[in-house]
This record gives structure tokens, sequence and C-alpha cells, in this order.
């Protein structure tokens, strides 16, 4: 399900009113919430941790987290489906940094716009507006194969600058290099008119 999807099946408006609902404990908003956002945010968990069993454990993780935390939600920072996004990628990348046994892969083109028009982007790369997914996608473009790799890497997988390095066989500061000019080149291409 694409962040379109969830987004014509219930508007920003509502998911928003849904969590305000949360906040003040309406276990039915809740109940809600989960049945119009589920299937997404299982999708980019799943996309982070690769196993069906840890993407389940990681949602039901980062939905009490969104319980207990829906009264910190702000709409003017950002769209519900991006606020309740990055819980989970952020509760995947942990679970991933508690296991380091998995191997890393290569980050697929895909995975880099999946929600670009939702702005789920580190707070370096936020658009102001819905920018689409080839917006971004034109951007990492742009990018050399080093770049695309240490960005999709870090934001997708949460390795540090040292697990980046270690994994490409990279000096540190060559990585952290790359990591730098690559983000301020998309910056610069995603603000650009």
């Amino acid at each position: 399900m694409t962040t379109q999807t969830i987004s014509n099946a219930l508007s920003r408006e509502a998911l928003s009113d849904l969590l305000a609902r949360c906040a003040l404990n309406d276990h039915g908003a809740f109940e809600r919430l989960y049945q119009h956002t589920s299937p997404q945010l299982f999708g980019l968990v799943l996309r982070i941790v690769r196993e069906e069993q840890l993407a389940r454990d990681v949602l039901q993780d980062g939905y009490v987290k969104i319980w207990n935390n829906a009264g910190d939600y702000r709409p003017e920072k950002g769209s519900p489906v991006t606020w309740m996004g990055s819980i989970m990628r952020n509760r995947a990348i942990d679970l991933l940094r508690r296991r380091r046994s998995n191997p890393v892969v290569a980050v697929e083109q895909d995975e880099i716009g999946a929600f670009a028009d939702e702005r789920a982007l580190p707070p370096d790369l936020a658009v102001a507006g819905d920018q689409n997914r080839s917006a971004l996608l034109a951007c990492m473009d742009q990018l050399t194969e080093s770049q695309k790799q240490a960005i999709g890497l870090a934001y997708y997988r949460g390795l540090t600058h040292e697990e980046l390095a270690q994994h490409l066989d990279t000096p540190l500061g060559t990585v952290k290099s790359w990591l730098r000019r690559g983000l301020l080149k998309l910056r610069d291409c995603l603000e650009s008119p």
C-alpha cells in the first residue's frame, strides 16, 4: 500500500484527528488508526528488517509508542504517516543495531523514494510541501553511486559512520565525505524550484 493509497483512504486531517483522540485514550480511534495505517507501516518495517516476524514485533512495539506519545504529534511539522513512519523506522533500526548478526544488504532504488511524497526523510532532507517520489529519485540520480549507497545504507539500515566504512571497505573520512556531500547535493536539488 502506498502513501497515496492511505492518503486517499483517510485524509491527513482525519489521521491527525485520530492521533489527537488517541492522546485522550480513545481506544476506538486507535483501532481505526491502526486499521488505516498498519499495512503501509508494516511494509516500511519489513523493508528494513527483512524478516516478517521481526517486522510484526517492531510494528507492535511501534504502535505502543504511538499510543503512548500520540499527544506529541504536531501537524505543522509533517503528516501523521510521516510521524508514525519515523517511529517505526527508528524502532526497526534499533532492533537491527541490537541484532548485529544480521547481514547488511544493498538498498534498492525503489526503497529510496518509498515515502518521499510524505517527507519521511532525515530532517536535513525534509522538503516543504508535497514532493513526490520522482523528484527525490531525480535528485538521487545526480549523486555518485558511492554517495547513493552510503546514504541508503545509513538511512534504511541505520549504519553508523564506522559501520559504513567497514561495510564499504572504505576509509572513515571518505565515507563521511560521501555522506556530507551527498546530503548537501540532495538538499540543494530538492530545494531548487
